[in-house]
């Protein structure tokens, strides 16, 4: 969990900018919107598999796009 320790005399806008500067590295952000519903194993496994087949298709257009360079 991400935590700063104020300074004395560190105005309150530096310690901000501190502690949105953890949280961006630890991307909370990120994980609290993908927790933030409940998706069940079986739907995962299709947006997975949805993901990886987009993927797929993605390099080897890229591929076909450099050979047709050649």
């Amino acid at each position: 969990m991400p935590g700063i320790v104020v300074h004395p005399g560190e105005d309150f806008e530096s310690a901000y900018r501190k502690f949105k500067r953890q949280v961006d590295r630890n991307l909370i952000v990120v994980e609290v919107r993908k927790r933030r519903f409940y998706i069940p194993p079986s739907e995962r496994r299709k947006q997975e598999k949805i993901a990886t087949r987009k993927k797929i298709l993605r390099k080897l257009w890229m591929l076909r796009r450099y050979e047709s360079r050649l």
